[in-house]
């Protein structure tokens, strides 16, 4: 075989043919998986809000950056038919899906017995309730296929607990336990479900927050990095988008293929004391 032909063989595409729906991917977390997936050569279904004139240069910019189909689907995560369509418009629109990121999420900060009704209400819909109706009408069409990925973030707060944040621990925790019930059921189906639960991992919110608190404090931002992550984290670093993206990747490949109902903590070491 020529020194051409095994360079070329080494930068294939893993992921070459599949396609992956990540919700909430128009930023943060899921564009960082996103990108990641659509770096080893899957199409893409996008899911999030933002302007369109916005969402529209973000999937023209992955598919030019990385030669692939990217679509975008603005399904609202807390109404299950919309999701249920979304799935439907992947396999139609890139004609399969392979791969479920379940990423969307959002979250409200306040004492158990000051927390609005309707805000666990959205919390459990989007967290927790949005990853079972996706599963739901994705893993039909895996399972004819033969082969399929779901891949759930969860949170160091789907393993451990923090105060303030009642309905966010609970989607998460309860996050963890459909992923193992969705593995357990597809084990034998060429199929893996598996959980990410990440610490503190540097959005461009978080940036902003770190930002805001140095300001604020009057001290360096690389300071107040340090102090904001080791609240939690042993280890004073911030996770990324790009490596959680990359785990998300690693979960993909056939070197995962016996890893599934796992919870893979993505972290500082946060939940390991």
């Amino acid at each position: 075989m020529s020194q051409a032909k095994i360079q070329a063989q080494s930068h294939a595409k893993s992921l070459g043919g599949k396609v992956a729906l990540v919700t909430g991917s128009t930023s943060g977390i899921g564009l960082g998986i996103a990108r990641a997936l659509a770096g080893e050569g899957a199409a893409i279904m996008m899911n999030g809000f933002g302007p369109a004139d916005a969402i529209g240069k973000l999937r023209q910019d992955l598919a030019s950056e990385f030669g692939v189909k990217v679509a975008y689907n603005g399904a609202d995560i807390s109404k299950p038919a919309e999701i249920t369509a979304m799935v439907a418009a992947t396999e139609k629109e890139l004609g399969s899906l392979d791969i479920l990121v379940n990423n969307a999420g959002i979250q409200y900060v306040a004492e158990l017995v000051d927390f609005p009704p309707e805000r666990w209400d959205a919390i459990i819909a989007i967290n927790l309730s949005g990853a079972f109706h996706a599963m739901r009408a994705a893993l039909p069409g895996m399972k004819k296929r033969g082969w399929g990925r779901v891949i759930n973030i969860a949170s160091a707060h789907g393993l451990v607990a923090s105060p303030e944040k009642a309905a966010y621990v609970s989607a998460k925790h309860g996050l963890v336990g459909l992923t193992k019930v969705a593995a357990i059921e597809t084990a034998n189906d060429g199929i893996t479900v598996n959980a990410i639960c990440p610490g503190w991992v540097l959005t461009p919110l978080a940036e902003k927050q770190v930002a805001e608190k140095a300001k604020e404090k009057g001290v360096p931002e690389a300071d107040e990095m340090v102090a904001f992550v080791s609240e939690q984290q042993p280890m004073h670093q911030f996770s990324t988008p790009q490596e959680i993206g990359a785990l998300t990747v690693f979960l993909c490949s056939d070197a995962a293929k016996t890893i599934t109902g796992a919870p893979l903590s993505i972290d500082g070491g946060w939940v390991a004391h």
